[in-house]
C-alpha cells in the first residue's frame, strides 16, 4: 500500500500519531483532510471540556489557548510536510518562527477548529506556511509559522 497522501486524502488520527512525536495532552489536531501534497490542508482539532487546559484556562469561563492554536497550525504544517515527503515514521519538528501572529475571536469547547494551512516556502529542511483557524467558517486566529524537519533519530 502507498503511504504517500495525494491530492484530497485523508490523514486519520492513527497515522498522526506515527508522524508526529507529540501525544496526549499535547496533539492539537484530531485529523488533517483536503491534502494537497505538501503545498495545503485543513487539520481539524475538535474541542471537548475534556481537555486538561480548561482546568485553569479558564474554569468558569473555558477558552482554548491562543498558543495552541498556533500549536495545532503548526502540527497541520507538519503533517503537511511529512505526507508530503512520503515519511512514514515520526521526525523531530522544530519550531523556528512565528509571525504576524492575530487572535481574532475566542475558541471554546464544543467548537471545532478548522487549521487551514498554506505552504508559502521551503529550503533544504526548513518549511513556512500561513494558517487561519477557523471555527463555523469564520477566522479566530491567524499566523505565519515556520519549522525545521529533521531526519528520525536527530537533534537539533
Amino acid at each position: 500500500m502507498n503511504d504517500i497522501v495525494t491530492e484530497l486524502d485523508t490523514v486519520g488520527i492513527a497515522k498522526i500519531l506515527k508522524l508526529l512525536p507529540h501525544r496526549y495532552p499535547f496533539i492539537m489536531i484530531d485529523r488533517v483532510v483536503d491534502i494537497d501534497s505538501n503545498k495545503s490542508g485543513v487539520g481539524i482539532k475538535n474541542v471537548t471540556i475534556n481537555e486538561p487546559q480548561f482546568q485553569g484556562h479558564f474554569p468558569e469561563n473555558p477558552v482554548f489557548p491562543g498558543v495552541l492554536l498556533i500549536e495545532g497550525m503548526a502540527q497541520t504544517g507538519g503533517i503537511l510536510c511529512l505526507v508530503g515527503l512520503g515519511a512514514t515514521t515520526a521526525h523531530p519538528v522544530y519550531f523556528m518562527t512565528i509571525d504576524k501572529a492575530k487572535f481574532r475571536r475566542p475558541v471554546v469547547p464544543g467548537d471545532t477548529v478548522e487549521f487551514h494551512m498554506s505552504l508559502m516556502a521551503q529550503r533544504r529542511n526548513m518549511w513556512w506556511y500561513r494558517g487561519e483557524a477557523k471555527v463555523d467558517g469564520k477566522v479566530v486566529a491567524e499566523a505565519e509559522v515556520g519549522a525545521m524537519l529533521l531526519e528520525p533519530g536527530t537533534q537539533a
